[in-house]
């Protein structure tokens, strides 16, 4: 079973090399389970929507993995996604640390855990270096991902 659930995260993020969003949600349960520093925890249709919102936005996008390792439980991945930032047009380099639960041969929990300060140096710039260590950027970030995601998913 590990090398099944390994061979799934890595089929997961292959996808996600090729910004294919249907191929990435295809590797979840209907049920699925997301949480990262920028939305906070999705559950269900959102998680499968902020992938297509993500890989149809996205600019000048690259990513690589590796240490990817599973069991027959969980597993976990590291990944780093280069991309431009749309709002403010600077480019971010995102240094990732994913884990996974597995049930039925498919992912029921994805958590992303990344450095919200680092990212907001680079995403922001003066703004994120100044403040983004703060609850009051961390809720904005957070408002405004939710508040893009809830567009994409009204048009």
């Amino acid at each position: 079973m590990s090398d099944a659930n390994s061979a799934l995260i890595t089929r997961f993020y292959q996808a996600f090399q090729r910004l294919d969003a249907e191929a990435m949600v295809a590797c979840y349960s209907d049920d699925i389970v997301f949480s990262d520093p920028a939305f906070g925890t999705l559950r269900g249709q959102d998680v499968g929507d902020m992938w297509r919102m993500l890989t149809t936005r996205a600019k000048d996008f690259s990513l690589t993995f590796d240490s990817v390792r599973a069991d027959a439980r969980g597993g976990s991945a590291h990944w780093v996604a280069t991309y431009l930032f749309s709002q403010t047009g600077r480019t971010v380099v995102n240094d990732i640390q994913a884990r996974f639960v597995f049930r039925d041969g498919l992912i029921c929990q994805h958590d992303d855990s990344f450095d919200l300060w680092r990212w907001s140096r680079q995403a922001l710039g003066t703004p994120g270096l100044l403040l983004g260590w703060s609850p009051l950027v961390r809720n904005k970030v957070r408002q405004q991902a939710t508040k893009g995601l809830r567009a994409f998913q009204a048009r």
